[in-house]
């Protein structure tokens, strides 16, 4: 038998190629809330107040921008596509956030006090649109926290 499968929210777009800036700013948001592309003009976020609220709003602005949009709940045929989906999006923060802990590594040795502010704010959209956490996620938490002791060391030296 097999895995119950959570419920998602799908966002089902279609926008014309000319002009291409509401296109793209469409695609930036969708990339920002951290969405699950399925397929051209269909993204995926697990289903709750938030994500729902996210892609009506995302359909409102592919309806302004002289597109066609329409959000739907569903949920996928099986528990391995589901793995699949969240996996895809794990892996894509895994990524984000192995480059926060690469960027505070490297200011550690320059300026850590000028990173650490943009790399909490970094870490803090992260997290926003982490809905499968990877183990990188603690990783970078940690890396961010120790990048603020150097900067205390280097004030107070």
């Amino acid at each position: 038998m097999e895995a119950a499968v959570g419920q998602w929210v799908l966002l089902a777009y279609r926008m014309p190629r000319e002009p291409s800036s509401p296109r793209i700013a469409v695609w930036r948001k969708i990339d920002r809330i951290g969405a699950a592309r399925l397929g051209d003009g269909l993204v995926a976020l697990p289903a709750d107040a938030r994500t729902r609220e996210q892609f009506d709003w995302l359909a409102e602005e592919v309806t302004e921008g002289g597109g066609t949009a329409s959000v739907w709940l569903a949920s996928p045929a099986s528990a391995e596509q589901e793995r699949q989906i969240a996996g895809g999006m794990r892996a894509a923060r895994a990524a984000e956030h192995q480059a926060v802990i690469q960027e505070a590594a490297a200011a550690r040795d320059v300026d850590p006090a000028r990173a650490l502010r943009r790399l909490r704010g970094e870490l803090h959209r992260i997290t926003r649109r982490d809905f499968f956490p990877p183990p990188e996620r603690e990783a970078a938490r940690v890396a961010v926290e120790s990048l603020a002791a150097s900067a205390t060391e280097r004030e107070r030296a």
